[in-house]
């Protein structure tokens, strides 16, 4: 296996499962309602829907950085805001949240291996350390959302 096959298939497993350290991206999203997603459980906290939109933001911005583009988030564009919150709009958001991640795996697969030490774009970390920086990211927020999960069924 190459290192951007190894990449590809980290990223897999963070996002759709078989992760080393637990529930992956959607099997953690699974069986969230949308009524569950847009709970705000601790004041000042994000909600599960709002981390999963930030998920969705940052793999599209290094998708865009791998297809050539700088991609500078604004804080809007960071943490988007949930517009609605109904079950199709939920539905909607896990639908985009697995296309915009099998594009960006797909474009992690097109990675000539020789160019994984530099940089994804001027002035910018190199293309190994962007996309295992989103492996790393989808992992983190994960684990809030199980969190969030649990204090929502605590508290329920």
């Amino acid at each position: 296996m190459t290192e951007v096959e190894r990449i590809r298939e980290q990223l897999k497993r963070a996002f759709e499962g078989k992760a080393w350290h637990g529930p992956s991206v959607m099997e953690v999203l699974s069986d969230v309602t949308a009524q569950q997603a847009s709970a705000r459980v601790f004041p000042g906290a994000h909600t599960i829907w709002e981390l999963a939109l930030h998920i969705g933001a940052w793999e599209g911005a290094c998708l865009t950085r791998l297809q050539g583009e700088r991609a500078e988030l604004t804080d809007a564009e960071d943490w988007p805001a949930v517009m609605e919150t109904t079950e199709s709009a939920w539905q909607r958001c896990k639908t985009n949240l697995v296309d915009g991640n099998l594009k960006l795996r797909d474009a992690i697969a097109r990675l000539d291996e020789q160019q994984l030490d530099e940089p994804i774009l001027s002035g910018m970390p190199s293309m190994y350390i962007t996309v295992q920086g989103v492996v790393q990211h989808d992992l983190y927020h994960a684990g809030q959302i199980a969190i969030l999960k649990k204090a929502l069924k605590e508290g329920s």
